[in-house]
């Protein structure tokens, strides 16, 4: 999934509606220009244990995260307002 040209007010809802939308034991492979660490957060605080996250390339120019589905979902934890954190 490449984010890159999305625009920061709408990237992180639609990454995590894929996310969302997987089949248990499901991934997808997030392409981003910036290391996706404030949606690592969102995603441990309002799903902990319910996912992976592993890092394929780490920069300079371009960022690539599996994210896979480990258990079915429930309603987030708390809302976490969402930032790209300045990108």
């Amino acid at each position: 999934m490449d984010v890159r040209p999305i625009p920061c007010s709408v990237k992180h809802g639609l990454i995590i509606q894929r996310w969302r939308d997987l089949a248990v034991g499901d991934y997808f492979v997030l392409l981003n220009d910036h290391d996706p660490v404030p949606l690592y957060h969102q995603f441990a605080a309002q799903w902990p244990d319910t996912f992976t996250w592993q890092h394929l390339v780490k920069g300079p120019e371009e960022f690539r995260v599996k994210i896979t589905k480990l258990k079915p979902l429930a309603e987030p934890v708390e809302a976490i307002a969402s930032s790209c954190g300045g990108h």
